[in-house]
């Protein structure tokens, strides 16, 4: 008689709830694509639906209406998101690597000063006066990788325990011997040796900024710079006006147009890069986190 391990019943175990997760996660994103193909009477009388009464295309119609815009704030999003992430993986690693350093004299005033910014930081207000006032990076590419993403605490702390976890200190030193400096240490052997750590937090990085919105928020009053985020918001402020009572009284009348749907098909159209971008760094993801996480 076939009998099932300890270890084949924690997998087995494992398997089902994972699986049943992985479904309750799906299901809400299922949900929305599927509300963003209903018509929207359907879905005003109705509700939300997995299986509704009509389908309808209206919502992706109004958003190919708008599809020369759309594109252009794609361009800014995937250009802010290249760049951004970039040189956030640079300056990351390379603020992380002096504090993995053991011989590093300052690496425990270094390591304070960054844990610091994890507790406290100067307000919005603060920051907003530094960014616009001193630093002039209104209406710029600038004002979308700068302020609150370029380098965050919780980054360089889960790469500096991988560097000290994952690469051994004879490595360096048989490298300090051949006579490599530190920035050839640096480029030639830990980078390419962090690869899973690199790919992790270049996810994180390029999720926050493809996702942002605040600080097109506060920084952008120019349409040219404006992130696909923020234009999805204006074109969901636009139909929103369209549709209420205040269009009706400037003259406009009444607008027939896909609310409710049109925010779907928004989020739809916010998710799906990443959602097409994920599998292909997934396999280094949770190595990166498990080992940069573990205590150094």
């Amino acid at each position: 008689m076939w009998k099932i391990t300890n270890e084949q019943m924690f997998r087995i175990i494992s398997t089902i709830i994972l699986t049943l997760l992985t479904i309750i996660t799906l299901l809400p994103i299922l949900l929305i694509v599927i509300a963003s193909l209903t018509d929207e009477q359907t879905l005003l009388s109705n509700g939300y639906s997995f299986i509704p009464e009509k389908f309808s295309l209206d919502a992706y119609y109004y958003m190919i209406k708008q599809g020369a815009v759309i594109l252009k704030a794609y361009g800014v999003t995937i250009t802010v998101t290249v760049i951004g992430t970039i040189a956030s993986v640079l300056i990351t690693t390379m603020l992380a690597y002096p504090m993995s350093r053991k011989g590093f004299k300052y690496r425990n005033v270094l390591s304070f000063f960054v844990f610091f910014t994890m507790l406290f930081n100067g307000g919005i207000v603060a920051s907003y006066i530094m960014w616009s006032n001193f630093m002039h990076i209104k209406n710029s590419l600038f004002a979308l990788m700068l302020p609150n993403y370029l380098v965050t605490a919780f980054n360089v702390f889960l790469v500096r325990n991988y560097f000290m976890n994952a690469i051994p200190d004879s490595i360096i030193e048989s490298a300090k011997i051949d006579g490599a400096k530190e920035l050839t240490i640096f480029m030639k052997i830990v980078l390419p040796l962090s690869t899973p750590v690199v790919a992790t937090i270049s996810l994180f990085t390029a999720l926050i900024y493809w996702n942002d919105w605040t600080n097109g928020l506060y920084y952008i009053t120019d349409a040219q710079y404006y992130g696909i985020q923020n234009l999805l918001i204006k074109i969901m402020n636009n139909v929103q006006f369209l549709k209420s009572g205040s269009a009706n009284l400037i003259g406009v009348g009444n607008i027939d147009l896909p609310g409710t749907s049109v925010r779907m098909a928004m989020a739809v159209v916010g998710i799906l890069p990443i959602v097409i971008l994920y599998p292909f760094i997934q396999k280094h993801f949770v190595k990166g986190v498990v080992i940069g996480a573990i205590k150094g």
